[in-house]
């Protein structure tokens, strides 16, 4: 269905204008295939074997409310593995759906004696008809950056999961101090470009009225030095010059010292969209 009067709005127009640079380019990791697989390759070799990040155990609880022990699910885009691991030791059958050979190669060596577990190597928007099977349940969580033909990826969403299919997405409000050097000092800031408000408002042109929660999330950011947490704390700063002191002092609430490393604490959210299939 397409949305008629003032509703008429494009809303996949929207989400690919936001994901060019603040100078209106599109970033060379969006549409070159060997710089993003270079991206992981390299991610992946920094990581401990199995590590992800804390704040996804809350997130996989919340998703966990619409997925029981006998689903099968289909993962699109597991990284290095947030929510792929508790669904592997949850669900009875997992099947992992990646562009990056590097990922796959990684989740099959964590999860190398999980056998309900298999891989496909695709990009999930431009999956040919027949090349998937229907699942119970269809999951993306931070996935879907790279996605220019959003619609096609919400439309395979919509057609494999037999009864829910989800949308994870972390999202606001940006860094405090950020908004400090922004409305106190008149600094241009990288404010996100993209939220998870675009899926809702695209499946509603798709006839879709999908459910949200919002989850409070809280991630603490840890610096071997004060010069690292600085310098870390203004890469979204879009200004060119900007003076170092007002970033101290914009960061000097929220920033607690212990036994010569730094501390910063930043209040966050996670956004679940999901809905029955139709």
């Amino acid at each position: 269905m397409t949305r008629k009067g003032p509703l008429a709005i494009n809303y996949e127009a929207l989400w690919q204008e936001g994901m060019k640079d603040w100078q209106g380019q599109m970033p060379e990791r969006m549409v070159n295939d060997q710089l993003e697989e270079q991206f992981w390759s390299q991610s992946i070799a920094r990581k401990k074997m199995g590590q992800t990040d804390p704040y996804a155990a809350q997130i996989f609880e919340e998703m966990k409310k619409h997925i029981q022990p006998q689903h099968s699910v289909v993962e699109i885009g597991p990284g290095w593995g947030n929510y792929t691991f508790p669904l592997a030791n949850y669900v009875s059958n997992l099947t992992c759906v990646d562009s990056s050979d590097s990922i796959l190669a990684y989740l099959q060596h964590c999860l190398q004696h999980k056998n309900h577990v298999s891989y496909v190597h695709a990009k999930w928007e431009r999956l040919a008809e027949t090349e998937l099977a229907a699942h119970d349940i269809v999951i993306g969580v931070n996935c879907f950056y790279r996605m220019y033909e959003i619609k096609a990826a919400l439309y395979h969403m919509n057609r494999l999961a037999k009864k829910r299919a989800i949308i994870g997405m972390t999202t606001g409000p940006i860094q405090p101090h950020y908004e400090i050097l922004h409305d106190k000092y008149g600094y241009d800031i990288k404010f996100p470009r993209r939220d998870y408000i675009e899926f809702l408002n695209l499946l509603y042109e798709m006839d879709i009225y999908a459910d949200c929660d919002i989850i409070s999330l809280k991630r603490t950011y840890e610096y071997e030095s004060y010069e690292q947490l600085v310098t870390t704390q203004s890469k979204k700063i879009l200004s060119a010059d900007f003076n170092r002191s007002h970033v101290e002092e914009s960061l000097a609430p929220y920033i607690e010292e212990k036994n010569g490393r730094f501390y910063y604490r930043h209040d966050f959210h996670a956004a679940l969209v999901s809905w029955q299939p139709k």
